[in-house]
């Protein structure tokens, strides 16, 4: 648990901060780093942007050391959630359906939020539960047992409930009984745990949790996404409500709705490509059902 209490002592430092006096911390930071990112790890990261995007080599490299670099500023961001919780609003404005979102949380029955890893995620759980939806944030266990209780204890104290991707039966309660699911539906699963979609124009591997979920619950699912802008603050947009058609081809029902989903991060992606992830090896499991 060493990690645990020194990246506690860090956040008590870092919330003595100014808060522009923090992410120049960040960025110093993540700049720092980015030099010990393995070459191969880069030059996957400019491969995929080069061939999502079509960009020039000088431009995809640009592209990836902008997404990179990110990861400090938004470090900060979550280690000052002590000092933030209270005053969210001035961080974070949310914007988008949210006449639709806030009508469908008025009938009590639940929703999903779809998004990817854009912008500041972790952000944008603490924003909605600060704004007052009861937000479940699906989580993946850290490999490190201290880092693991530090990033669930900081997303509990921003007003989250966090539970494991293997909490099924615990995400289907807190649905009925009117809170939204949060879930992160870009990253590439196994191929036994996702379907095959079409992602920048390639086939690629996707998470079924929020067609299945939503099509077996009745419930809408909304695609969010965080936008950081220059000065700082976050733009927090809620898509229009995704309803699941009922048919009698489940499989078709699930696909077409993912298909959609992953459609939706990919224009938020070509939007903003400095905000997303591309140090992820999206096609992974393409490539390995080939050899």
């Amino acid at each position: 648990m060493l990690s645990y209490y020194a990246v506690k002592w860090l956040s008590r430092i870092v919330c003595l901060l100014p808060h522009d006096a923090a992410m120049k911390l960040g960025a110093w930071t993540a700049a720092l780093a980015w030099i010990f990112i393995p070459a191969k790890r880069k030059n996957l990261a400019r491969a995929q942007i080069m061939r999502c995007l079509g960009a020039d080599e000088r431009e995809a490299a640009r592209i990836a050391r902008a997404s990179a670099l990110r990861f400090g500023p938004m470090l900060m961001e979550v280690l000052r959630f002590p000092v933030m919780k209270a005053r969210m609003s001035d961080y974070v404005t949310i914007t988008g359906a949210v006449d639709e979102l806030n009508a469908v949380m008025a009938e009590g029955r639940g929703a999903i939020f779809a998004t990817s890893h854009s912008g500041n995620w972790e952000l944008m759980g603490g924003a909605f539960a600060c704004a007052g939806y009861p937000l479940v944030g699906v989580a993946k266990k850290q490999s490190s047992a201290g880092m693991d209780r530090f990033i669930n204890e900081y997303r509990a104290l921003v007003g989250m409930h966090i539970t494991y991707s293997s909490g099924v039966r615990e995400m289907f309660r807190m649905l009925d009984e009117g809170w939204i699911i949060g879930l992160i539906s870009d990253q590439d699963p196994s191929l036994r745990d996702g379907i095959i979609v079409e992602f920048f124009g390639r086939e690629t591997n996707a998470f079924t949790g929020a067609a299945s979920i939503a099509r077996f619950r009745g419930v809408p699912i909304f695609p969010v996404f965080m936008h950081r802008e220059p000065n700082g603050r976050h733009i927090l947009t809620v898509g229009p409500a995704i309803r699941v058609e009922k048919t009698a081809d489940k499989a078709e029902d699930i696909r077409r709705t993912t298909q959609y989903i992953n459609a939706r991060i990919e224009e938020w992606i070509r939007k903003y490509p400095e905000e997303w992830f591309w140090l992820h090896d999206r096609w992974k499991s393409i490539r390995s059902r080939s050899t």
